[in-house]
């Protein structure tokens, strides 16, 4: 046996969506239903585990056995799952080496990542069954007691047979579904280092990160009375009903003499604050403090956490497939808010004792404590602190190294303040961070961050260039200076287009600033100095609203839907140079991990270290971090760090 492709149906009372599977399995109720698997790709066998139908020896054998390749449609549930079966404690799981996951196989070529959706894309001959949904529903999740259905909560086998031998076909169809689109993938073979840098990645999810619950349940407790206090003001001042109500708090407002509140958005809601006084104002503000989601992230981390107080799934390996970036899962930990309190461990302390006059005296309104205390909630094990690192400014490094513009690169090498000497490039001025002209680097930062990918000044507006006080006769100025300052970066721009175009249109290859761009069987390749490739399925060019020439592909669109996508200049710039900070990324956590460091949570270009104490230091993981990458000479990195007992920025 060298190959072995598997599905399985399997059954729990945690709901699966909200808790993650490494939750999922923990329950007392958990188990394997059905085996589907294919040895070889040959004949598809189901196992019926539920009526006692035994796994043969040699399959339970090969899902230990490191030689031979076990391959599945998200492959981790599998995995996980499995672990489970075979008796394995929390927190221990099948090694990931030897799985490979056609999802992942499926993103790295910008194809969706459901199995039913990629099958329709593909034009499969065998799809997945479209009656899987309702047997899944009936087997596989807790039912509602009728008098019907005898009071019972659960579906077994017995009690319909015909169902039952329908989903033993579904889950049959499943693995012959995967292996054909497994086939259609091996056209386009994922680099051995990727596989391996998605088994680290699954290492990472299996060890998960600490959750400190007894703050988290304080937490939610705190919000809780701070929404009912928030209300009982509200009907105090107001005397409607429902003060949570968008349509009775603007009749109120209405009656108040303000005209034309359309909507109680945040936005509005802050537009609106700028001219409100007295009672107005003061409900607007109870206003935004109720509608903040402050305690969603809690609520999830009280979901996902497992019986060892880890939460585990929380990294998903090229979740941003244009890019191969990484997406946060469960908890979402790639948008956690900031944190600015001082002293956080105060603030804590206050949430813990649920002391919501000593917060609102001491740091304001408690849903802006509870947000920023967010991050505060993941800790270290007993022992050991948290080391963390992260890159500076990499993304401005990688665009100046990929497009030669020496100054920045000097700059950075030097260890400047990228922000003041794009201002001072602009504004024809020395411009220093605490000294002269201090007031322009803020315009330096705006401009840094909107037009490094071809923005213009909707660019700068988006990044709040008026709400800090740029006026809008500025915006086009200062798009003009920024491009006149960084013409290596503007031409790197017009270059990928124009190359990708010509790509495209003589289906042939090219190579222009150490990228490859090539044209295979219907897919535009960039190959990046790492040796990854991004992939854009069947590029066309055609003209867009403004009546240019421009480059289409199918792809996710926004709206989550499989559909054509326009791209231009500065966003096929903007995949190159985030792919690449990417990799930069991937290549450190793997030097990391072969230095024995245990990579607890990574979020962007942010590592969190689990480091038992005494052990190691800030300086030495930066150091590992800094290295560059054999394949990016001269690329000038940079990481800094610190150490803390509960996860915090700094």
């Amino acid at each position: 046996m060298k190959e072995l492709f598997i599905d399985i149906e399997t059954y729990s009372d945690i709901d699966l969506s909200k808790c993650g599977v490494y939750r999922y399995v923990q329950s007392i109720n958990f188990e394997i239903l059905l085996f589907a698997y294919s040895i070889d790709k040959g004949p598809v066998h189901v196992v019926n585990v539920k009526e006692k139908e035994p796994i043969p020896e040699e399959v339970l054998k090969a899902l230990t056995d490191n030689s031979v390749k076990k391959y599945a449609y998200n492959a981790v549930f599998e995995r996980v799952c499995l672990s489970k079966h075979l008796g394995y404690p929390v927190g221990m799981y099948l090694s990931p080496d030897g799985w490979f996951c056609d999802m992942i196989h499926a993103a790295t070529l910008g194809l969706p990542l459901s199995l039913e959706n990629v099958g329709i894309v593909l034009g499969l001959e065998k799809q997945k069954l479209a009656i899987g949904k309702s047997l899944i529903k009936y087997f596989c999740v807790p039912c509602n007691p009728t008098k019907t259905n005898g009071m019972r909560t659960r579906n077994l086998p017995h009690h319909d047979r015909e169902k039952w031998n329908e989903f033993i076909e579904y889950n049959k169809r499943d693995v012959e579904t995967e292996i054909e689109i497994h086939n259609r993938l091996s056209k386009f073979p994922v680099l051995d280092q990727e596989w391996d840098n998605y088994h680290l990645n699954e290492r990472i999810n299996d060890l998960g990160i600490m959750i400190d619950m007894d703050f988290v349940n304080h937490a939610i407790k705190c919000d809780e009375e701070n929404q009912e206090n928030n209300i009982e003001k509200a009907k105090l001042i107001t005397g409607v009903d429902n003060p949570n109500s968008p349509k009775q708090l603007k009749e109120w407002l209405l009656e108040q003499g303000m005209i034309g509140v359309d909507s109680l958005s945040k936005a509005d809601v802050t537009r609106l604050l700028k001219d409100a006084t007295g009672n107005v104002e003061e409900i607007l503000r109870l206003r935004q403090d109720i509608a903040k989601s402050s305690v969603k992230k809690y609520i999830a981390m009280q979901n996902v956490v497992g019986k060892d107080s880890r939460a585990r799934g929380l990294i998903q390996f090229y979740g941003a497939n244009r890019t191969g970036r990484f997406s946060g899962r469960l908890i979402q930990v790639q948008n956690l808010p900031q944190n600015h309190l001082e002293p956080l461990e105060e603030a804590r302390e206050l949430i813990r004792n649920e002391d919501l006059d000593a917060i609102l005296g001491k740091f304001g309104a408690v849903s802006t404590v509870l947000s920023e205390l967010i991050r505060t909630a993941f800790i270290p094990k007993l022992g050991s602190r948290f080391i963390v690192s992260d890159f500076s400014a990499i993304e401005a490094r990688v665009l100046a190294w990929l497009a030669g513009e020496e100054w920045r690169l000097e700059l950075f090498k030097k260890g400047g303040d990228i922000y003041c000497e794009s201002a001072s490039k602009m504004f024809g001025v020395p411009v220093e961070k605490n000294g002269v002209n201090k007031e322009l680097r803020q315009k330096g930062k705006i401009a840094e961050l909107a037009l490094g990918y071809n923005g213009g000044p909707n660019a700068l507006k988006s990044f709040g260039a008026i709400a800090m006080g740029i006026e809008e006769s500025e915006l086009q100025p200062m798009v003009n200076k920024w491009r006149a300052a960084n013409p290596s970066i503007v031409k790197l721009w017009k270059t990928l287009e124009k190359v990708a175009k010509y790509v495209i249109t003589k289906k042939t290859t090219y190579e222009t600033y150490g990228l490859v761009f090539s044209y295979e069987r219907g897919i535009l390749f960039i190959k990046l100095p790492s040796g990854r490739r991004l992939a854009y399925c069947k590029p066309r060019l055609g003209i867009n609203a403004f009546g240019s020439e421009c480059i289409t592909y199918e792809g996710i669109g926004m709206g989550k839907k499989w559909e054509r996508i326009e791209t231009y200049s500065g966003k096929i710039c903007e995949n190159v140079v985030q792919a690449i900070a990417r990799d930069v990324l991937v290549e450190s956590m793997m030097r990391l991990h072969k230095n024995g460091y245990k990579i607890t949570m990574h979020i962007h270009d942010e590592v969190v270290l689990e480091v038992q104490e005494n052990v190691s230091s800030v300086d030495e993981v930066c150091r590992i971090m800094s290295i560059t990458p054999s394949w990016a000479k001269d690329l000038p990195l940079n990481a800094d760090g610190y150490e803390c007992k509960f996860y915090k920025k700094e």
